[in-house]
Order: structure tokens, then sequence, then C-alpha cells
């Protein structure tokens, strides 16, 4: 089911969108050669808790899943596309690391990923991560009453396409808000005009991955998603709502998308 938010809601999600905000970008400004990935996982639990608010992946138990998910972020890197769980790695020079969070400010949870090259990395690397973000971009442009889920996915993978890669399959957006994981399903493909049609107060968390490769995936044991040939990818998100006065981001960052 489908649950629309009002404007007082979308001003509730505004607020918990800013601080995840400024929690990725903390995570984003420590993430260097030498640090764990555990370090990043305790610096986003602090900074969350410290602002009164909860980790919205903590503890969230996922459909199919037999275990509750044990850190406050996914810390997914190199070939691993979504859900990597945050261990002792320490970065390296060259990895691509992608960031995914949620945050839960008294019952408003928002949702948000960024991309991160550690240090230098490889040039198609770096192409990989801003093509992840213009078509985020493009994503969240056609989000205007009106317009459908197809034009969303058009969007994406037509952008993906042009710049020579792949949109990974089976892996999706979806509804966010009151949940972390609602209706709709988003999917990063489509026709144009086609699927569900965007009505205000639809909040919706978008996110393109994609990859260097095919885009296929398999899930480890773990519960974390990797590309089966190997290939690096990128993933970036945002919680948007479809309003009548155009999209809002919600988890927009300063100076960013």
């Amino acid at each position: 089911m489908i649950r629309l938010k009002t404007k007082d809601d979308i001003e509730r999600l505004r607020k918990s969108g800013a601080l995840l905000a400024g929690v990725l970008e903390e995570i984003k400004q420590n993430a260097l050669p030498g640090v764990s990935l555990a370090d990043l996982d305790r610096i986003a639990e602090e900074y969350i808790k410290k602002a009164g608010a909860k980790p919205a992946f903590l503890g969230y138990v996922p459909e199919g899943a037999q275990e509750p998910y044990p850190a406050s972020l996914c810390a997914s890197l190199n070939d691993v596309v979504v859900h990597g769980i945050p261990s002792a790695y320490t970065l390296r020079e060259g990895d691509v690391l992608s960031i995914d969070l949620g945050v839960d400010l008294e019952g408003f949870i928002t949702d948000a990923a960024i991309t991160i090259g550690v240090g230098k990395i490889a040039r198609e690397h770096q192409e990989l991560i801003t093509t992840a973000e213009r078509a985020l971009e493009a994503a969240i442009t056609v989000c205007v009453p009106g317009n459908h889920l197809g034009d969303i996915g058009f969007a994406i993978e037509n952008k993906v396409r042009t710049a020579g890669f792949s949109v990974v399959r089976g892996l999706t957006g979806h509804g966010v808000g009151f949940n972390l994981h609602e209706d709709p399903v988003v999917y990063n493909y489509g026709t144009q005009k086609t699927g569900l049609e965007l009505r205000p107060g639809l909040v919706l968390a978008l996110e393109p991955m994609i990859s260097t490769g095919s885009g296929s995936v398999e899930e480890m044991k773990d519960g974390s998603f990797k590309t089966k040939d190997g290939s690096i990818t990128a993933h970036v998100e945002h919680t948007v709502a479809v309003t009548n006065e155009g999209p809002v981001v919600l988890t927009k960052r300063s100076g960013l998308i």
C-alpha cells in the first residue's frame, strides 16, 4: 500500500534528511586510506545518536533475511553493490566505496547513499561515479505529478547506457518515510509514460546502482550483493518528495544534489 505524505510530514522528513546529509558529509571527510569500515560505522552511529535520532538500518530485518542488520550503515566496496557490512577492513588508495545510510528522526525515515573514491582512483571509476550522480539528477528532474515510475527508470538507464555503463538488475529504489521500505518499487530502468502515476505526497528513495560490467549480481551469504563478473560498482541515492511545486530533495547535501 502506498502512503502519501502531507506537507507537515514532508517538512519533518526534511529535518531527518538534513541530519542524514550531515552524517554523509562527515563520513566522506573520513573515508581515507588507513581508516577502517568499522571506524566509519562508529562515526555514523555516534553522529546520529548525538542528534537524538536512530540509525534506521541498525537492527532492521529486511524481507527474507534471517538476522537483523548489525550496523548503522552499509559499506560496499568495489564489486559489492549494496548491503556490505562494515568490518575491520582498512581502506586503500583506489578503493571505490559506497555508503548507504538511513536516519529515523522521531519516526520519520530518510535514506541516502554516496559513492566515494578513496584517494586517487582509476579514471574509469571516477567516470562511473559521475555517471551514477548524473543518472540520479535525471531521475529527480522527472519526479513531478503526472509523470510515471517508468519515466524515472528510463531517465536513469538512458544516462547510464549513454555513458557506456550498465544498470544493476534486480536491485531497486522504493518508497520511504514512515518505514524504511515502502511501496512502490522503483526500478532503475523502464519505459516512459508507463507504471504508477506520480502524485503529490509520494516520497521515494531513488537509487541508481550501476557497474562497469554486465550489471548481473549474486547475493552472498552475509546478505550483500556482488557483481558476478567482479566489475566495479557505484550507488547513489536521495530521498525525494513529489510535490505540486516540483521535486524536493529531502537529503540534499550542501552545495550538491
